[in-house]
C-alpha cells in the first residue's frame, strides 16, 4: 500500500527540483525527505529517482507516479470539500495570496463584501507577486492564489489547478512628464529601444513581455514594485511598461496607452483542483468574481 503522505513528498521534489527545496516547502529536513522517498521506492518496488552525487531527478517510473500523485491530491481535496459542505461549516479562515494591484482591484472589495454577508469567514491576505503565488498554492501554504499571465490566451497546462478569470487589462508605457512622447495618444514600445528602461527582476513574466515588445530595450534599473517603478520614471531615471491598474498617479510621470498588439495581463484566481467546491473557498471565489 502506497502512503499518500509520501506521494506529497514526491510531488514536492517534482515541483522544486531538489531535495533541499522540497524539504523547505514541506518544512522537513533534507534527510527526512530522502528517507520518505526511499520508503516510497520500497513500497512501489520501483526506482523512482536517479542520484548522482547531490543531484536527484525523476525516473520515468517516478514521473508516472507523480501523475497519479496529482490525481490522489485532487481527490483528497474533493473529499475535504465534500465533508466541509456536509457540515454546516460557513466559519473559518481562507488563506489568499495576491499581488498589490489585484488586492486593490478585487480582493479588498471581496473582503468587505464577505464581512457583510459571511462575517464568520476570515480571509487572510498575503502580498505575493503573481508568479510567486502558484508555488505557495501547490505547496499548501495558501488556499487561493490571485495571479496573472501575459499572453493572448490563458494557459491551461497545469492540471492540478482550477482557474477562475477575474479581469483583463492592457499595458501602458509610463514616461517622464517632460518626455517628447508624453502628450501622444499612444506609443509604439518597439521605438523606445534607445531609452533607459526600468523593468521587473529576471523571473518576473512582465520582464519577458517587455523584451518581446522591445528586444533591444536597455534595462538600467530593476524592481518588482510598480509604485517604485513609477517613482523612478517620475525622477527621470527611464521609461517603463506597466499594467494599467498597477499605475499610480505620481507627479512627474504619465501613462500612455501602448500602440499595437501587445499581450494583455489576464488576472485569475486559482485553487487546487478538487478544492473549488469547499464551501468557504466557493464563497471567496464568488466574492472575488463580483469584485
Amino acid at each position: 500500500m502506497i502512503d499518500p503522505r509520501r506521494l506529497r513528498v514526491l510531488r514536492a521534489l517534482a515541483d522544486h527540483g531538489t531535495v533541499t527545496a522540497a524539504g523547505r516547502a514541506l518544512h522537513l529536513t533534507p534527510s527526512a525527505v530522502s528517507q520518505q522517498l526511499a520508503a516510497l521506492e520500497a513500497e512501489t518496488g520501483q526506482e523512482l529517482l536517479r542520484r548522482k552525487g547531490r543531484r536527484v531527478w525523476l525516473t520515468p517510473a517516478g514521473e508516472l507516479l507523480v501523475v497519479h500523485a496529482n490525481a490522489v491530491a485532487a481527490e483528497l481535496e474533493r473529499a475535504e470539500a465534500t465533508l466541509a459542505a456536509f457540515s454546516t461549516g460557513l466559519r473559518g479562515p481562507v488563506r489568499l495570496a495576491s499581488f498589490a494591484s489585484a488586492i486593490t482591484q478585487v480582493v479588498a472589495p471581496a473582503v468587505a463584501a464577505l464581512r457583510a454577508t459571511a462575517p464568520d469567514v476570515t480571509v487572510l491576505v498575503q502580498d505575493a507577486e503573481g508568479h510567486a503565488s502558484i508555488p505557495l498554492l501547490l505547496d499548501g501554504e495558501i488556499d487561493v492564489a490571485i495571479t496573472e499571465e501575459y499572453r493572448p490566451a490563458p494557459q491551461t497546462d497545469d492540471r492540478r489547478l482550477k482557474r477562475f478569470p477575474l479581469y483583463v487589462e492592457p499595458f501602458d508605457v509610463v514616461l517622464p512628464a517632460s518626455h517628447r512622447l508624453a502628450a501622444e495618444s499612444e506609443v509604439d514600445v518597439a521605438t523606445l529601444g534607445d531609452e533607459p528602461w526600468i523593468a521587473p527582476l529576471p523571473g518576473n513574466p512582465l520582464r519577458d513581455v517587455l523584451l518581446l515588445a522591445c528586444s533591444d530595450a536597455r534595462i538600467r534599473h530593476t524592481s518588482d514594485d510598480f509604485r517604485a517603478i513609477v517613482a523612478l520614471v517620475a525622477a527621470g531615471a527611464g521609461v517603463a511598461l506597466v499594467p494599467r491598474n498597477a499605475f499610480t498617479r505620481t507627479p512627474g510621470a504619465v501613462a500612455v496607452p501602448v500602440k499595437g498588439n501587445l499581450s494583455l495581463r489576464r488576472v485569475f484566481a486559482a485553487v487546487r483542483k478538487g478544492s473549488e467546491d469547499h464551501p468557504l473557498i466557493r464563497l471567496v471565489l464568488g466574492a472575488l468574481a463580483r469584485g
